[in-house]
């Protein structure tokens, strides 16, 4: 109970202080909504088919990070405005952060859902099938960035992100890509700890 009301509190704070005065209203809404939609989700499944502490941490990490990009747009958060000045880049990288974020959580998410449902057992298979998830999500979420643009026309400019650049969309599920890896790596180990406890 203590650990559910301090991920609200938390989540809470970014969203009050994402919504306040964003750079843009309309984009806000187009960035936030997957964070927006996570918090139901969840709460309607919590009792069902509850998730594992490192899935719930991951999951508020990353609404963090939409909320940050949400209040600003990707291409201006001040940090990797100053990032790219120190390196010598053109470029605000925030929005590959986001897109590693799209690779690193779902990739967890996903992997518990198939190992919980017994779809497949740990090991090579399900990482495949893990990373393939993450990439169809990415590329659906390219899609998604399309119609949009498509649907608002210059409107969607600061959803895009891609400042000028012509590989923007591969980069993007590159880095979801990588992302995933990264999790499946890093993270699969405490993963398997946590899927046996939340059994007993």
């Amino acid at each position: 109970m203590h650990n559910r009301i301090l991920w609200l509190g938390i989540y809470s704070l970014a969203l009050i202080w994402s919504v306040i005065n964003p750079h843009d209203r309309f984009t806000w809404w187009l960035e936030a909504m997957p964070a927006l939609i996570a918090l139901p989700l969840l709460l309607l499944t919590r009792n069902r088919f509850p998730l594992t502490p490192l899935a719930y941490v991951l999951i508020l990490l990353h609404c963090s990070i939409l909320f940050v990009g949400a209040h600003y747009t990707y291409a201006e958060v001040p940090l990797f405005d100053w990032l790219a000045q120190v390196s010598g880049g053109e470029r605000n990288n925030y929005d590959k952060l986001g897109h590693f974020a799209q690779g690193f959580v779902p990739a967890i998410l996903a992997r518990e859902i198939l190992l919980r449902q017994e779809a497949v057992k740990p090991g090579a298979w399900c990482a495949f099938l893990v990373g393939c998830f993450v990439l169809a999500l990415s590329a659906f979420y390219e899609l998604i960035e399309w119609w949009v643009a498509l649907a608002s026309g210059e409107g969607a400019d600061a959803f895009l992100g891609t400042q000028g650049y012509a590989w923007d969309t591969q980069s993007d599920m590159l880095m979801a890509l990588i992302g995933a890896i990264v999790a499946l790596s890093l993270l699969s180990r405490r993963h398997d700890s946590q899927l046996r406890r939340l059994k007993h």
